[in-house]
């Protein structure tokens, strides 16, 4: 079922008000999570109200949740060919495809879904075209740091995961889950429940309100207590709709295409999954596993080997200075008190 929203004058208001101008173009926006998710309640539902106050009523955004549409993985390419007007996107569903935004979910780099957020849109926006050049992208943000969670104990260095078939959040974490010896089972966050009840994973990551929003926290009771990853999100609008929107209407969707409004959206939701750790870390049953100073630096030496990574694909992707590209995104999470902390 679609949520329509849809900020209009009532009937008798429009009936006195004849300067207010019908709706001219009504946008599909398509995502994967729970309709109940913090980000389409208080991140989509406000951006499209926002959208139809700002444009008169002359613009509407019909919201559509929990792959109504299309499959979590699919949404780029649902953005791309028209099937939607708007889609929420996940790029390290598709691992490699996207190696430059690949950068923000690499581990140890942000301590936050929020001001971190507004640093790597408008680092991104310096390579959307390039990258993404087939869509427009409008907004782009992070969710609050991840971890493992698993069936299993111990999981407090890397070592410990060694045979365990592991879910990842996106692409670089994959990477990592093999090179510590584990198997990573390629499943999206809407699967999540299904593989680990049916034994197909024994670890998942997330951010710790996923674990109750997906209804997993009675199967992983098992939790490495470590901010390690976080993952990057794009809305995409298609570029066909995107360019035929009248100037008047274009200049709407652009200004809620901005880094403001990417940490907004992205507020609600860190801040849930920041005050859902302690309900884990007081409930009976839950086991939190704190790395020493060894495992740390197990976690940061593979970590190392992922920024190695990132910075070949990225090269092969035709990006002229991954180190000084890197650096500039540490540097703007700096600016914007959103880098890692250890």
């Amino acid at each position: 079922m679609k949520k329509s929203v849809f900020a209009a004058s009532t009937a008798l208001g429009l009936a006195f008000a004849p300067v207010v101008q019908a709706q001219e173009v009504t946008l599909t926006l398509s995502h994967w999570v729970p309709p109940v998710h913090t980000v389409d309640t208080l991140g989509m539902v406000p951006w499209a109200q926002s959208i139809a106050e700002e444009s008169n009523g002359r613009i509407q955004v019909d919201i559509y949740p929990a792959q109504q549409l299309g499959a979590a993985p699919d949404h780029y390419d649902m953005a791309r060919d028209g099937v939607v007007d708007i889609s929420f996107i996940n790029p390290g569903y598709q691992a490699g495809r996207f190696p430059i935004i690949a950068a923000a979910e690499l581990p140890f780099l942000v301590s936050n879904g929020t001001s971190a957020s507004r640093a790597l849109h408008e680092w991104y926006a310096q390579y959307a075209e390039q990258e993404m050049g087939d869509v427009h992208v409008c907004l782009v943000h992070l969710h609050e740091p991840g971890t493992f969670h698993a069936t299993r104990g111990p999981i407090a260095g890397p070592d410990d995961f060694a045979g365990m078939n592991v879910r990842p959040p996106q692409g670089t974490i994959a990477r990592l889950i093999s090179n510590m010896g584990a198997s990573p089972v390629q499943v999206p966050v809407p699967e999540m429940r299904e593989i680990l009840s049916s034994g197909g994973a024994d670890v998942t990551s997330g951010p710790w309100n996923s674990l109750r929003l997906f209804g997993v926290e009675d199967i992983v009771t098992h939790h490495l207590d470590l901010p390690l990853y976080s993952v990057a999100f794009v809305w995409a609008i298609n570029l066909d709709v995107y360019n035929n929107l009248s100037d008047e209407n274009r200049a709407v969707i652009d200004h809620h295409c901005t880094p403001e409004w990417s940490e907004r959206v992205s507020t609600p939701w860190a801040m849930q999954e920041r005050e859902a750790r302690p309900y884990f870390v007081e409930t009976e049953g839950h086991t939190m596993y704190t790395p020493n100073a060894e495992q740390l630096a197990q976690w940061q030496e593979l970590s190392q080997e992922l920024r190695a990574e990132w910075a070949t694909n990225a090269t092969a992707a035709g990006l002229a200075d991954p180190a000084a590209a890197l650096a500039d995104l540490e540097a703007r999470l700096v600016a914007a008190d959103g880098a890692y902390q250890p």
